[in-house]
């Protein structure tokens, strides 16, 4: 019962502080983790203890599912060799570089514990680089190689982890073997999770019209991906997110609008919490933690949390750096008019190098961590808890905090070209719209419908060619539906339409995701609309 009242205590600050977030557009992230350290210390606030075994299973799955579902499948593809490099090779140079600087300056590390302290703080996360760059107008290849990088990386962190943890009880590691594991844990999660993935996508075909049960399905796929995996020991995490990436590419035709305006709102309120509880808890963990070390003097535990997030911070420079990862890939662009990745690859460069939070997933595998191996207790498990905070702390406070300055440095102008490629969008819609009244629906509307149909799409062509002229705020369609027959079955018609052409650029990558989503999520709100005005009518029918 106490750890439930401190749970209700910290959720209920959770939310305060997120409401103070939002009105004075702070960091989230950092706000919370100096929250959780604040609130950890207050002598009557108990410690909350979770069970190792269930933190990846309750905070994991679902916190990369949704951050795989929101990917822009075509970008991720686009930029797939830039990001397998930063989330492959990267994590396991820097699990290396961990582990050797560990082994040999801090007392007590052997190499298993070494290599399970570089596995935790070696993947940045997925959360903490969407939130911390939010708002900031990166250019569209850094944010979706940094997003795409943290999803990919937690598999190659986690299952070194793993054979890290493994090699704690056995005594030793085989170099070879552990390769040899690490290519059929990775193919064998990204088989489960495409097949999780498609098998779930044909259920919700099947239930189109369901929207409770679609929503409940899709709270159960992560937690179906990863435990079908572990099943079969295979990665989970890569399960989660190769199931998320497979649905996000068939959401526009396997989600009615209603499962998608539910969807939405019980996912962003799950995730909401999850990821705030969790970076509240990164603070409070650090007193308990604190207790666990007093045979170290404060210099000391300084000294290695130190040297660990500076190894951590300049590996990831170095390599960016110097590797040139991103400036090899400039020859994989796609068709961005208003991309000018040309003229500042260096500094974009610079920003990747620099965005390396941890966050979420260096936690949750922190506190995963046994509390004992065989009959005994893990050896330093105490001291990479803390370790891995400061890294945590140092990776998402202070280069978080800095981000917005070195942008200010560099000079790096906002970007973002969501406006113009959604007024492009529109244009595209309207002109095939307009041209589907005529050709499509003549003979089956009268002259005078048809006449009042394409006057609001006629509208809207130059509503938007005006808002290009002008670099105006973005206008809305607004469409009034009418009680009569014969214009509710036209309209309704052309929303099919709509969401025709929706699907078809979303599988050929035309137009960017946001881009799309947002036109859909007016679709939907219409169509919402357009449901309850005929419900009406027949209402007064009978």
């Amino acid at each position: 019962m106490e750890n439930y009242a401190t749970i209700i205590v910290v959720l209920t600050l959770l939310v305060a502080l997120l409401a103070v977030a939002d009105k004075y557009k702070l960091p989230t992230p950092i706000l919370l983790v100096l929250s959780g350290l604040a609130i950890g210390f207050v002598p009557s606030m108990p410690a909350i203890t979770l069970d190792p075994a269930v933190v990846f299973l309750i905070f994991l799955p679902p916190i990369l599912y949704d951050a795989a579902s929101n990917t822009d499948w075509h970008d991720f593809k686009s930029e797939f060799r830039p990001i397998a490099t930063l989330a492959i090779a990267l994590v396991i140079f820097t699990t290396g570089a961990v582990a050797i600087t560990s082994y040999f300056l801090i007392p007590g590390f052997t190499w298993p514990l070494a290599f399970v302290l570089g596995a935790i703080v070696s993947p940045p996360d997925a959360v903490a680089a969407t939130t911390i760059t939010k708002g900031l107008g990166l250019n569209k290849k850094v944010v979706t190689i940094l997003e795409g990088e943290s999803l990919l990386n937690d598999a190659s962190a986690l299952i070194a982890y793993r054979f890290s943890v493994a090699a704690i009880g056995t005594g030793s590691f085989i170099v070879w073997q552990a390769g040899i594991d690490f290519l059929l844990v990775v193919a064998g999660g990204t088989l489960m999770g495409a097949v999780v993935g498609s098998i779930f996508v044909i259920v919700h075909k099947k239930i189109l019209d369901n929207s409770i049960i679609s929503t409940s399905l899709s709270l159960l796929t992560p937690f179906v991906a990863y435990l079908a995996a572990e099943y079969f020991h295979v990665s989970g995490i890569l399960s989660v997110v190769c199931a998320g990436l497979v649905i996000s590419r068939r959401a526009p035709d396997v989600f009615s609008y209603q499962t998608r305006i539910r969807h939405r709102a019980v996912w962003d309120t799950l995730i909401f919490l999850l990821n705030g509880f969790v970076f509240i808890l990164i603070g409070l963990q650090l007193r308990s933690i604190l207790a666990d070390l007093k045979q170290y003097s404060v210099m000391e535990l300084m000294l290695y949390g130190a040297l660990v997030s500076g190894i951590t911070i300049l590996i990831r420079i170095f390599w960016v750096l110097g590797a040139g990862v991103l400036t090899s890939a400039v020859g994989n662009n796609r068709k961005e008019s208003a991309n000018r990745w040309d003229k500042d690859t260096w500094k974009n460069v610079a920003i990747v190098a620099w965005t390396g939070t941890r966050g979420v997933v260096s936690l949750a595998t922190a506190l995963a961590l046994p509390l004992t191996v065989g009959a005994v207790a893990l050896p330093q498990r105490s001291l990479i808890l803390f370790i891995a905070f400061v890294v945590i702390f140092a990776t998402l406070v202070i280069q978080g905090i800095s981000l917005p300055l070195l942008l200010k440095i560099l000079k790096v102008k906002p970007q973002d070209t969501t406006e113009g490629d959604e007024r492009a969008l529109r244009l595209s819609i309207t002109h095939s719209v307009l041209n589907f009244i005529d050709v499509e629906l003549t003979g089956k509307i009268s002259d005078v419908t048809r006449t009042q149909v394409k006057k609001q799409y006629i509208d809207m062509i130059e509503s938007l060619k005006e808002r290009e002229r002008m670099a105006k705020s973005d206008a809305t369609i607004t469409i009034e539906l009418s009680p009569e027959h014969e214009l509710t079955r036209a309209q309704s018609e052309i929303n099919k339409f709509q969401r025709k052409l929706l699907i078809e650029f979303h599988q050929a990558g035309t137009f960017e995701q946001t881009a799309l989503r947002q036109y859909e999520q007016k679709l939907d709100l219409e169509e919402l609309l357009f449901s309850r005005t005929k419900k009406k009518s027949l209402n007064k029918m009978k």
